[in-house]
């Protein structure tokens, strides 16, 4: 059904969960009632998130759909609560003092991530057929919601990501030659062109330094490199740097929205490049602006 690989186990996952919360009863004398008795209990017991409890709704409901179902509406669960919180954004020295901070691929991956707002996941998921250097932009595929985007390459990063991806195409090239250097490849296009996987345009630019086997097809490849490399890298930096913000990889994102902000720079025109669908979003970044609490000056500072 194309699901992504964190969909299949995150679905999994609340699978097995559900099946032991009712342990000893089987899955086809169960429906509605039980959803919402355990939906409840996550958020009542188990103090999970609004984004968790509605993850854990849409894997039993795809549970139930698969063994043919039909649990109709679920009313009158006790929902988590959402909170409206304002994201953490640094300043521009802030950004240049953390990424001073950091070396090797994490400090260019941090680099890409502030130059062009993708979240971290779409940044260590790009092709070598994704950076376009002639026209200076870099294209985001199958990003949140499935959708495509583009967004621009940023001129100061050129170099360095040329050097890199020279080193990268050496390894893939000894990949090669020790029969291995195959990428994974998205849906069916491995079975439709049986030797993309090992061209070079469909590497990751920021590939593992390990093997990983595919459990689908049995084969050893070069996964990208995993998130926790990127955040323990940018974690240490900021303790180094003394910054007293909770800064996290994603927060490059959200200090690219907000500086293109203060640069003037429309919110559709943001909304474009980080990918949103509703605009509400991106509104988000005007309370953070670097112009005090909704761009209001303090009566203290008249006095």
């Amino acid at each position: 059904m194309h699901y992504s690989h964190r969909t299949e186990k995150a679905y999994l996952y609340w699978a097995g969960r559900f099946a032991g919360f009712y342990v000893g009863r089987a899955l086809d004398e169960m429906g509605a009632d039980e959803i919402r008795s355990f939906l409840s209990y996550l958020a009542i017991d188990g103090r999970v998130s609004a984004a968790t409890q509605n993850q854990a709704l849409c894997a039993l409901l795809f549970l139930f759909r698969v063994l043919g179902k039909d649990v109709g509406p679920i009313e009158r669960i006790e929902r988590a609560k959402a909170p409206k919180r304002l994201p953490i954004v640094l300043t521009q020295s802030e950004v240049r003092t953390v990424l001073e901070q950091m070396q090797g691929v994490p400090r260019l991956v941090c680099w890409l991530l502030y130059g062009t707002g993708l979240r971290l996941l779409e940044c260590l998921s790009l092709r070598v057929k994704d950076i376009d250097f002639d026209r200076k932009e870099v294209t985001v595929r199958r990003g949140k919601g499935a959708k495509d985007r583009v967004t621009p390459l940023p001129h100061a990063l050129r170099r360095d990501l040329r050097d890199h991806l020279g080193r990268v195409r050496l390894t893939h090239q000894e990949d090669l030659e020790h029969g291995r250097g195959e990428a994974p490849l998205p849906d069916a296009l491995a079975l439709k062109y049986p030797r993309a996987a090992r061209e070079w345009k469909w590497q990751y630019v920021f590939p593992a330094s390990s093997f990983y086997l595919d459990p689908h097809r049995g084969t050893q490849h070069r996964h990208h490199l995993h998130e926790t490399v990127i955040q323990k890298a940018m974690g240490d930096a900021v303790r180094r740097t003394g910054i007293a913000k909770p800064a996290t990889p994603h927060t490059l994102r959200h200090s690219f929205a907000t500086h293109l902000l203060e640069e003037g720079y429309d919110v559709r025109t943001i909304q474009e490049l980080l990918g949103h669908s509703d605009v509400s979003t991106t509104m988000i970044y005007t309370h953070v602006l670097n112009r005090g609490g909704r761009g209001v000056r303090s009566p203290a500072d008249r006095l």
